[in-house]
């Protein structure tokens, strides 16, 4: 797995809050007394700005936000932002995370709308990209595939090397 600076460990986990943060009302519009994902990402960004890692509290964070994706699973957008939260927050632990962060909040874009899936999801991928920093631009979302196809939109991960 590649080893990441304490700097960009931050600003990759600041960057997957961010992303999920973008699609969190999908999932609390339709869960207002749900605040699992949003605690989530708190977490995440306290971690960021003090840089003090408890590893109880960054993985019952991850796995209360992705608890919630589950219970929401009949309602796609909503079950993908949670995921994004669960996965923003576990970048804390590993930042190869970071791009699943990514990856959920695209699958919670093109699920809300899915007759305009292609035009949100190209706009929120290069919404993404831009907040990047150039270092990091390629190699995460590289990691990130989106392909047009028969059905419309396909949002996919790629795990290569070092994931």
């Amino acid at each position: 797995m590649k080893k990441y600076c304490r700097q960009d460990h931050h600003l990759m986990a600041a960057w997957a809050a961010d992303c999920a943060e973008r699609v969190l009302p999908f999932f609390e519009k339709a869960y207002p007394g749900d605040d699992r994902p949003r605690k989530a990402l708190e977490t995440c960004r306290a971690w960021v700005s003090t840089g003090v890692f408890r590893m109880a509290e960054i993985r019952g964070a991850s796995l209360s936000a992705h608890a919630a994706a589950r219970e929401a699973k009949d309602n796609h957008p909503a079950f993908f932002a949670a995921r994004a939260a669960g996965q923003a927050v576990a970048t804390a632990h590993v930042p190869q995370h970071a791009p699943g962060a990514a990856y959920y909040a695209l699958k919670a874009v093109a699920a809300a709308d899915p007759a305009l899936a292609k035009a949100h999801v190209a706009r929120e991928f290069a919404w993404q990209s831009r907040r990047l920093p150039e270092h990091l631009q390629q190699e995460l979302s590289g990691r990130i595939l989106v392909r047009e196809n028969s059905r419309g939109i396909s949002v996919r991960i790629r795990k290569g090397s070092g994931f």
